[in-house]
């Protein structure tokens, strides 16, 4: 089963490792989408998604339409991840 993981950045040095992370563990099974705020896309996708799953701070990730508890109140973590099934075909 596919796991649409969508990670929101802002292109900076708090963020990149975040998304090295999250390429470093998907699966085959991960659909990684990567909404960067710095550049917006065009259609505005970026900035519905972030009022739709409430994000407050970035880098940020929600897996299959939830963003990590993680990304609300601490770090994001490599066990976080995999928790929410990155990198697990």
């Amino acid at each position: 089963m596919k796991r649409q993981v969508e990670i929101f950045t802002a292109g900076c040095p708090l963020c990149d490792p975040v998304v090295r992370m999250v390429k470093e563990i998907a699966c085959d099974e991960c659909e990684i989408t990567i909404y960067d705020l710095v550049k917006h896309s065009e259609n505005k996708t970026c900035l519905s998604k972030l009022q739709e799953y409430q994000v407050k701070k970035v880098p940020a990730i929600a897996v299959n339409g939830k963003l990590l508890s993680c990304c609300e109140n601490q770090e994001i973590s490599r066990e976080e991840l995999i928790n929410a099934g990155i990198g697990q075909g």
